[in-house]
């Protein structure tokens, strides 16, 4: 998972996330989460062919297979790694299901906000800016 760590509510998710029972992967293991700094230079290193600018805007998953989830995709994928909101996960992926998924992106986007357009702890808004 690619994170904002210079964003206050981007660091708390990947440390929520950190801290979550992994689900099982189906073959007797565990999803295990991997947390790099979006445009990092470890970021950049691993992933050479990504957009770095973008990454730093949403929340970016990387899978063992090189499959890419941006926004609230990548979300739902961060869910379905934990033991115990897999199911949520399976819920919110589902075609009827999916718009509540964005408004739910958005509106912890929206939480980054304080009045006036300044930032909770020290982050300086890049990762809820459009793309």
């Amino acid at each position: 998972m690619l994170y904002d760590a210079h964003c206050g509510l981007c660091r708390r998710f990947k440390d929520w996330l950190a801290a979550q029972r992994p689900a099982s992967n189906g073959e007797g293991g565990v999803v295990r989460l991997r947390f790099v700094a979006a445009g990092s230079a470890d970021a950049r290193a691993q992933y050479p062919t990504l957009d770095h600018e973008a990454t730093l805007r949403e929340v970016t998953v990387i899978a063992d297979d090189g499959s890419v989830y941006v926004g609230d995709r990548a979300w739902i994928v961060c869910l379905w790694a934990t033991g115990e909101h897999r199911h949520t996960a399976v819920r919110l992926a589902s075609p009827a299901m999916r718009p509540v998924a964005r408004a739910m992106v958005q509106a912890a986007a929206g939480l980054r906000r304080l009045s006036g357009g300044d930032y909770a702890d020290g982050c300086d808004g890049r990762c809820d800016r459009e793309g």
